[in-house]
This record gives structure tokens, sequence and C-alpha cells, in this order.
């Protein structure tokens, strides 16, 4: 049996040092980490998933960005410990966070991962959508939470800080 509770400013480095475990060193270095530096996560979305001894086994982060002239939100990182992989956790985290986003009025969300393993959850390629470099175009990905939310938005991704 597992919670899920939203993440606290007193779990934060718990949560970073499950990020350290579960993805390779220097995974600050990537493009999406530019676009997180000086903002703080979309509090509501980031979310910890822990189990009955109160371990944490899975986080999820949502980040504002903005495309052209349109907010959205930047999924990542999510992680399931090693120990719950294969337990349905990242679903669990991902339908969980997506249904809340909704309810708190997003639009759209994106994320930068594997295109098939997130096209369950609805994401496709944005053809559009440039993250910063070295970003590979394939792995930009999005899901519109309203219809048509994607219809049109174009252009860099770009930290919110003047943005939106």
């Amino acid at each position: 049996m597992f919670t899920v509770a939203q993440e606290t400013a007193d779990d934060w480095w718990e949560v970073e040092a499950l990020y350290d475990l579960c993805f390779a060193p220097g995974r600050e270095a990537l493009s999406s980490y530019r676009l997180r530096d000086g903002v703080d996560p979309v509090a509501d979305l980031s979310l910890m998933a822990r189990d009955g001894d109160g371990i944490l086994a899975a986080a999820i982060r949502y980040w504002p960005v903005a495309v052209g002239t349109e907010k959205a939100l930047l999924l990542g990182p999510i992680a399931v410990h090693p120990t719950h992989q294969g337990e349905g956790l990242g679903r669990m985290l991902i339908e969980d966070s997506l249904a809340r986003a909704v309810k708190s009025g997003w639009a759209r969300v994106m994320l930068v991962g594997d295109a098939l393993y997130y096209q369950k959850f609805g994401f496709n390629k944005l053809n559009e959508v440039v993250m910063p470099p070295p970003t590979n175009p394939e792995r930009v990905l999005g899901r519109a939470l309203s219809e048509g939310a994607w219809d049109g938005v174009v252009g860099a991704v770009e930290s919110p800080s003047g943005a939106i």
C-alpha cells in the first residue's frame, strides 16, 4: 500500500537523493535543468509516493515553462526507487498529477522522454516546439490537457521568468 502526498520543502533533499539514485551522474547538466534554474516547481503537482513504512518510493515534479507566448508544464523528473520499479508507481504518479493539472486549469504539458513509453499517457512528439540544445527533438513530447491546447503553439521553450 502506498500513499500519495504533495512534496513539501522538508522533503526536498530526500526526493533529490531518490533522483540521484535513479539517474546518471550529471543529470543536472541536461537542458531541462537550465529551464528550472531559479524557478520553483509547481507545488500542487509535485508528488511523492511512500510505502506503508513511510519510505519514499517514487516522486514526480512539474515546472512552469513558456513556449512562445503560451504557458505550459514541464514534467520531470519522475523516479521510482529500484526496489519498487514495476509496481505501477510511475503510472500512478503520472495519472494522478495529470488529473490534478487539469483541475488546476493547466492546458498543456510537455516532457523530454521516450515516445514509446509516454505515448500510453497520451504524449506525442511536438514538431514545432524546441527545447534548448542539445536536446534530441524526437524526445520532445506533449499532451493537451484541454482540447486543441497544443494547436498553433510553436517556438522555443523558455523559463517562465518574464515570459508568462
